[in-house]
C-alpha cells in the first residue's frame, strides 16, 4: 500500500482506500492514503490514527438508512437484512464518535447503492450524529475541495473559482433537509437549473 500511494502521490493523483473494518482502516491510513471511504467498523485505534494521520473520513451513512428502509422491499435475503441492521447500527455509533474526536469529514454517496438523486439525505445524518448542520455543509464544500486538492477552484465562491452555486427555499442552517430541494443550481457560472424563475 506505501508503494502504490507513493506512486500515486508522485504523479499527483489522490489515494481512496475503500475500508469497513478497523485494521483496514488503520493500515491504509499509515500507508499515507488520502481518505478512507465508509469505515463503518473502525474501533479507537483506527480512529486515533486517522486524526493523527490527517486522513479524511468518507462516511457514506446515508446508504445505511436507505437499506434498511428498502431491503425489504427489493427482497432482499433474511441474512442480508440482519447484516445491514447490524452494520447499521454500529457503524452510524462509530462514525458519531468519529465525528466528535476531530476527524476530517469528507462528503460521499457511494452512488448507485440507492437510486441517484437523493445524495442530500447525507447531510441530515450527520447532524444527527453531532455535526452542525453548517458543519456537514463543508464536507462537500471546503473539506471535500480540500481532499481534492481544488481548494482553488471551488469550495467557497470567490472571484476567480468555478462559479458552482446552489440555492433552496429555507434557510439549512437551520433544517439542513432544505439542502434536499434544490430550486436553483449554477454550475462554472452557467445556470442550469432555476425553479424561482418560474
Amino acid at each position: 500500500m506505501k508503494a502504490i500511494v507513493a506512486e500515486a502521490h508522485r504523479l499527483g493523483r489522490k489515494v481512496a482506500a475503500h475500508a469497513h473494518g478497523a485494521e483496514g482502516v488503520r493500515w491504509a491510513s499509515i500507508a499515507g492514503v488520502d481518505s478512507i471511504e465508509h469505515g463503518h467498523l473502525m474501533d479507537d485505534d483506527s480512529i486515533a490514527t486517522l486524526h493523527k494521520n490527517g486522513t479524511y473520513i468518507v462516511p457514506t451513512l446515508y446508504l445505511m438508512d436507505w437499506n434498511r428502509d428498502n431491503l425489504g422491499k427489493r427482497n432482499a435475503p433474511d441474512y442480508i437484512i440482519r447484516k445491514m441492521q447490524t452494520v447499521s447500527a454500529v457503524g452510524q455509533n462509530n462514525l458519531k464518535r468519529a465525528f466528535a474526536a476531530g476527524l476530517k469529514v469528507g462528503f460521499g454517496t457511494d452512488a448507485a447503492v440507492y437510486p441517484h438523486g437523493l445524495n442530500a439525505h447525507e447531510f441530515a445524518v450527520y447532524v444527527r450524529l453531532g455535526m452542525t448542520p453548517l458543519q456537514a455543509i463543508q464536507t462537500s464544500t471546503l473539506n471535500d475541495a480540500d481532499l481534492l486538492g481544488w481548494s482553488n477552484k471551488v469550495g467557497t465562491v470567490e472571484p476567480g473559482k468555478w462559479a458552482d452555486v446552489i440555492a433552496v427555499d429555507g434557510d439549512p442552517l437551520r433544517d439542513v433537509t432544505t439542502l434536499e430541494h434544490v430550486k436553483f443550481v449554477m454550475k462554472g457560472g452557467t445556470v442550469v437549473k432555476n425553479e424561482f424563475g418560474k
